[in-house]
């Protein structure tokens, strides 16, 4: 029903504005958002809106190279721990608020101290934001931190309008992106309208962007082929067959930076009181039972890469010398007789409500159970699930991370004491060191070895399985030219528009 009625408010949306049909661009995404706050989200459909609505001090090219967005320049001290930063002029919040120096303070500081902030162990070594003038700002830090630059290209670095900031900003965000906001029906759409006023708006071609969250990938699709949305982001692997051949359509499979885990509840509230939370040879049992070449190639249609770790291939941090773990129920129920836990052991695995996950948790449910695990599971809406996770209502949760091009934040901020997506509350401290001093180190072979030693930590311990990283599939309507993929999956707007 829910579906349904995504379709059917898909259809009086265009219906509403069959005059400005033309220049309205409607995108299909899996998810619905949570909250509209890049300071307090965390979804990557969030991230998705925001690549329209909130510019950022620094963007991520397809090389994953860093260019001016709202900063055009930077530069470091030579002690490494000043960041000074130039900022563009002639620019506007969507409220009309002017863009300077200020404001970049006023939002890095909130980022770092608003309570239920999720960007503050993304920020944690900066110490102080310094006002040079209405066009500099000098970000001051506790120590040198080579990944804040890359922090700066994501939602640390988007800005918001101060004014708006101190309101009710998620049910209004005001930021300065090339579309501002209009309305949001939770689980039905996003509106977003060209903002006049953008320092670069020459480069965006549509009035209004409206966002769909549609969960079931095959509804997706069909609503594209029949003309109803213009584009789709995260096309199962199963239909890629199907894009390719219809001829109204075009596809962009791009290798990403994504990666899907299991994160074990270990040390938040009373779901972590299970021998799963409490002994680290129940979790490799569980993990042991997976099998991550069947899922793919079941799910996936093997075009997805199994990994056991949250760094991809194309990484110079990926750790080649760390195995895959194998299936292996002898091992697995070798492990739970160690432990000396009661069989089958009951626990509950929570997935997001799309057929993918759905898909791959039942796999796992079937494949645990065979080395004595009762796996129950639970499906819930990716947003809320998210927020279950974060207060502990949860014992396995399979969460996705869409990655970034610095390998801190696709680690420190999942498994460190403080880490702000840490949501089954492992801690360690040789790890926080660790990953920590990785942080200060711009020498890619010692960063290596930092990172190496973490991930041999944590294949241990065993707070977080690694399942596979996958591919950015995106597709849209052979009308729509202009569009560039990038590693990081986001659909950037600019220079895209509908045939003449």
């Amino acid at each position: 029903m829910k579906i349904a009625r995504v379709v059917t408010g898909t259809l009086l949306l265009l219906a509403a504005n069959a005059a400005f049909a033309e220049s309205t661009l409607r995108i299909g995404i899996q998810d619905d958002p949570d909250v509209l706050d890049p300071h307090r989200s965390r979804t990557y459909s969030g991230r998705l809106v925001y690549t329209a609505l909130c510019d950022k001090l620094v963007d991520v090219n397809p090389d994953l190279t860093y260019s001016p967005q709202l900063a055009t320049a930077w530069n470091w001290s030579e002690d490494g721990k000043t960041l000074t930063m130039t900022l563009r002029e002639g620019v506007t919040y969507h409220d009309g608020e002017p863009f300077d120096a200020a404001s970049v303070k006023f939002n890095l500081d909130r980022a770092r101290t608003l309570p239920d902030s999720l960007r503050k162990s993304e920020l944690a070594s900066v110490d102080s934001v310094e006002v040079i003038d209405a066009k500099t700002v000098a970000i001051k830090l506790k120590q040198a931190d080579a990944t804040l630059v890359s922090q700066l290209s994501d939602r640390a670095g988007m800005m918001l309008a101060p004014k708006a900031a101190q309101g009710e900003f998620a049910s209004n965000p005001v930021c300065s992106g090339p579309y501002k906001f209009v309305q949001r029906v939770q689980q039905d759409r996003i509106v977003l309208e060209r903002f006049d006023n953008y320092w670069n708006k020459q480069a965006y071609h549509f009035d209004k962007v409206v966002f769909l969250p549609i969960p079931d990938t095959s509804v997706r699709l069909a609503n594209l082929r029949s003309g109803d949305l213009d584009i789709i982001e995260r096309v199962a692997p199963t239909d890629v067959k199907t894009v390719k051949g219809d001829s109204k359509l075009a596809i962009y499979n791009t290798p990403g930076l994504g990666y899907m885990q299991l994160m074990f509840n270990i040390g938040n509230g009373e779901k972590a009181n299970s021998p799963m939370g409490k002994d680290k040879r129940v979790r490799k049992a569980f993990e042991l039972s997976i099998d991550r070449d069947a899922i793919n190639q079941v799910v996936f249609e093997g075009l997805y890469a199994p990994s056991a770790q949250p760094f991809p291939k194309n990484s110079p941090y990926y750790d080649k010398e760390l195995p895959i773990p194998t299936r292996d129920i002898e091992k697995s129920k070798a492990l739970l007789a160690q432990a000396g836990v009661k069989l089958p052991l009951a626990v509950d695995l929570k997935v997001a409500n799309n057929p993918i996950a759905q898909q791959v948790g039942q796999i796992i449910q079937a494949m645990a159970e065979e080395a004595g695990f009762k796996v129950n599971l639970i499906a819930t809406e990716y947003a809320t699930m998210l927020s279950e996770q974060a207060s502990g209502n949860f014992q396995i949760g399979m969460s996705a991370w869409s990655g970034r091009p610095d390998p801190d934040g696709d680690i420190h901020q999942f498994v460190t004491c403080k880490g702000g997506q840490n949501d089954g509350k492992y801690c360690n401290a040789r790890l926080d060191e660790l990953l920590n001093k990785a942080r200060t180190v711009n020498d890619v072979a010692q960063r290596q070895a930092l990172y190496n030693d973490a991930l041999r930590l944590l294949a241990d311990e065993v707070p977080t399985a690694y399942l596979y990283f996958d591919p950015r599939i995106i597709a849209m309507r052979n009308n729509v030219t202009g569009f560039v993929p990038n590693p990081d999956g986001l659909i950037r707007l600019n220079n895209v528009a509908f045939k003449p």
